[in-house]
């Protein structure tokens, strides 16, 4: 992978990392979510303003794309609901990867090098490790966690085929995703407004300032993904991108204070090993 790609997805995996923090901080993860998920909008207006249109054949894929990613937010947030999700996130993070992997050989013809697939493995063990870090109280029932990882998996991968296939169909990736992230918005928010009355409202008038700083940082580190997608094979960038989840792990150890413990210091280690890996040729 190139290293201006790979400085790319690594970029847009802190400021992934960054909205996440954000919401997880937020006293209400409704509010939180709706807050980035809006904010998306007037970001992605203004790309379709100044990017090239897209592609005519490409608008099923935008139509498909926003409604993955309204599904993925709509099932994250309501997981919480379900149980503590310290392990099911970070086991569907990592394993995400691989099965896009998996469907981008099938239906893309994508094909890797033994480094490269063995760069994946690795980055996804890390990820995954981070899931056995919680106490088993918080964890919740194996099989319960699973399934939940699978769904979430299961999202993940597919909004991550179909907006990469997208944008190399649509010949410019930042019109792409600004038109895919404002039909998301609006889905979501009008999901948000009937399933949680007030929330849009006080997130459009009283959180400005938090919606736009949420909404843009998330806005540019998608964008950047999906701008990765079209210079190198997906799932390498899938991958790559899912650094995110140990983003995240440091911003609560250096931020929060958190215990940095072994277990979390190997993931981080396992981690950076996959990342090298991506740049030897």
């Amino acid at each position: 992978m190139e290293p201006t790609v790979i400085v790319v997805v690594l970029i847009a995996a802190l400021c992934h990392a960054t909205w996440n923090f954000l919401v997880k901080r937020s006293d209400d993860p409704y509010r939180g979510m709706t807050a980035v998920v809006a904010g998306h909008i007037p970001f992605g207006a203004a790309a379709v303003l100044y990017a090239p249109a897209v592609a005519a054949a490409a608008w099923p894929y935008v139509l498909v794309g926003a409604l993955l990613h309204t599904g993925y937010q709509v099932f994250l947030l309501n997981s919480y609901r379900f149980g503590d999700l310290s392990q099911v996130y970070p086991m569907a993070r990592g394993s995400a990867p691989l099965i896009t992997a998996i469907v981008s050989i099938l239906l893309l013809g994508e094909r890797y090098a033994p480094l490269q697939v063995a760069a994946l493995c690795i980055i996804a063990a890390g990820i995954i490790s981070l899931a056995f870090t919680s106490s088993r109280k918080a964890s919740g029932a194996g099989s319960n966690s699973a399934l939940l990882a699978i769904i979430t998996a299961g999202f993940i991968s597919s909004y991550s085929v179909v907006d990469g296939m997208g944008a190399r169909v649509g010949g410019t990736a930042l019109g792409f995703y600004g038109s895919l992230t404002i039909i998301n918005g609006v889905i979501f928010t009008i999901i948000i407004a009937r399933t949680r009355p007030g929330t849009v409202a006080r997130v459009v008038t009283r959180h400005i300032p938090a919606t736009l700083f949420g909404g843009g940082i998330s806005f540019l580190a998608y964008a950047l993904v999906i701008w990765s997608f079209t210079k190198a094979p997906i799932a390498l960038v899938a991958s790559l991108r899912e650094t995110s989840v140990i983003f995240a792990l440091l911003l609560g150890v250096l931020v929060l204070k958190e215990r940095l413990t072994w277990l979390k210091g190997l993931a981080v280690l396992l981690t950076l090993a996959g990342v090298i890996l991506l740049r030897i040729p």
